[in-house]
């Protein structure tokens, strides 16, 4: 709770409704046994919802396009202005008014004078001051006109604000993506994203030439692309590199020496450009993330990645309030007529030393799994694609190809929830996932002492539609985001450089933070 203005008259403001945020569950989907998912997808509504078009690809949120992500939480700006005069009533109506505070006001100050109260005190009172009034009245009046200003004063804090001025347009922000993900190191793929008709975020300049390195306020550096080939840095900021005839002219030959006059110029002029920060970008686990320990102390400023307490954090998927009925995925319930198989699985790289494949061998015995992908026993996937494949199976088995921290990939966000199949996982912990999901969204292996009794449980809901119809409750009052590689952290880390301040931050130890 907190107190405005003086705090002497002016009772404790209450929030209004959806003070704390609107992710703490609506409708039947609600469930207050799982707060962490909403205070994780409150922190993610400050992003505005983009203006493009929807779509699906690598992390996208409609089954028909495949370049563009849907938007991050359109309705924040009306639920904003809905809530506005609701918080200004619950902050004003309990400020004194002058008709409230005035007979307090005399009460008080009879009291702090000494006057009898009741009939006899209304004889005593004989002589009449300048207003027409008995003298002591007159001071009663006076006294309570000023103490009708104090409180007034004190609750002047709670009145509704002026209408402020516009705000001032984000700051132009330059981020160098170092290389292209995956792909060739010298850049020369698709040109950059337009981050105000993707996300509605201004003032990004998304920078591919590398001479415009001391141009970029961030530079990002995917892990993969760090620790595979050659090294590749950027040159220090402020050393001259001395050329072959320059070092031919001295008596330094020796490579030992001129390495040591190097480093004594890096010291002093710094190894970056001045306030430039170096952005770690990575979203795979700690289990598929090599040469980690390799890395420098304090090399970058800051982390991006799925991880929730990155400083940039970019997760693979999220829900956000529908609001409108072209929200994916469309309907409260996917038809059931279409679902002719109970379980399906797509896995691209099988490890039989892996648990989700371990635990695969065990529940196949008891119940059917058609599993697809490319290699060994598996099928393709059929030419209709993925998500349409998926939709004609009540279960689908988003199993994590390890378990770590917030390691929730688009298993979940597209192939299950997006797809209109029900989720079964295999990842972090249950409490993990509801974090960001309500638990009545999914079924988690843990909630089972074995997978035979799982597959009973499947079997179970298979035969009882209305047991599994609530499994769809959370489409009543959300809908799915799914991220867009490899556009959105890029424009997410513009974004993040808007935001901050100038206070230097570097982290000392990336393996040991990425890896616990």
């Amino acid at each position: 709770m907190k107190e405005v203005g003086s705090g002497r008259r002016c009772s404790r403001i209450r929030p209004g409704p959806g003070r704390a945020g609107w992710a703490r569950g609506s409708g039947e989907g609600r469930d207050a046994a799982a707060p962490g998912w909403a205070a994780q997808l409150a922190q993610l509504a400050l992003a505005a919802r983009p203006t493009g078009t929807r779509g699906e690809g690598s992390g996208t949120c409609g089954p028909w396009d495949s370049g563009t992500a849907l938007s991050g939480f359109r309705a924040s700006g009306e639920r904003q202005r809905r809530l506005e005069p609701q918080r200004q009533y619950e902050s004003g109506r309990r400020c004194f008014t002058p008709a409230d505070a005035r007979p307090a006001a005399v009460a008080m100050s009879a009291r702090a004078l000494g006057e009898p109260r009741g009939p006899v005190a209304r004889r005593r009172c004989g002589r009449r001051g300048a207003w027409g009034l008995p003298r002591p009245a007159s001071a009663l009046a006076a006294a309570g006109l000023v103490f009708t200003a104090l409180a007034a004063y004190a609750c002047w804090g709670q009145l509704p604000p002026l209408r402020s001025a516009p705000k001032t347009p984000p700051r132009p922000v330059g981020v160098l993506l170092w290389w292209e993900p995956f792909g060739r190191r010298d850049n020369t793929a698709r040109p950059p994203p337009d981050c105000r008709l993707r996300f509605n975020i201004t003032g990004c300049r998304l920078l591919t030439d590398r001479a415009a390195y001391g141009e970029a306020q961030a530079v990002l550096f995917h892990h993969r692309d760090l620790v595979k080939g050659p090294p590749d840095w950027p040159p220090p900021w402020g050393v001259r590199v001395r050329t072959a005839e320059e070092l031919a002219l001295r008596v330094l030959d020796d490579e030992e020496e001129a390495a040591a006059v190097a480093a004594e110029a890096l010291a002093v002029s710094g190894p970056r450009p001045p306030g430039q920060r170096w952005v770690w970008m990575n979203f795979e686990s700690p289990s598929h993330s090599p040469g980690l320990r390799n890395l420098e102390s304090n090399l970058f400023n800051w982390t991006l990645s799925y991880r929730a307490d990155s400083d940039v954090f970019v997760p693979y998927g999220y829900l956000y309030p529908r609001t409108h009925p072209s929200d994916q995925p469309p309907g409260l319930v996917p038809p059931l007529a279409r679902k002719r198989g109970l379980v399906a699985w797509v896995v691209s790289n099988w490890d039989e030393r892996q648990a989700r494949v371990r635990y695969y061998h065990q529940l196949s015995q008891h119940v059917l799994v058609d599993v697809f992908g490319k290699g060994g026993s598996r099928r393709p996937v059929p030419d209709i694609g993925l998500l349409h494949t998926v939709a004609r199976y009540k279960f689908y088995l988003a199993f994590e190809n390890s378990q770590h921290l917030d390691y929730i990939t688009e298993k979940l966000w597209r192939n299950a929830l997006l797809a209109g199949a029900v989720p079964v996982v295999l990842g972090p912990s249950r409490a993990n996932y509801e974090r960001f999901v309500p638990r009545g969204a999914f079924i988690h292996v843990d909630d089972f002492p074995s997978a035979s009794s799982l597959a009973d449980y499947l079997l179970f809901l298979d035969r009882n539609p209305a047991a599994y119809r609530r499994y769809f409750n959370w489409r009543r009052s959300y809908a799915v985001h799914t991220i867009s590689f490899w556009d959105e952290p890029w424009c997410r880390a513009c974004q993040a450089v808007q935001r901050a301040g100038d206070q230097p931050q570097s982290i000392s130890n990336l393996a040991r933070w990425f890896e616990r």
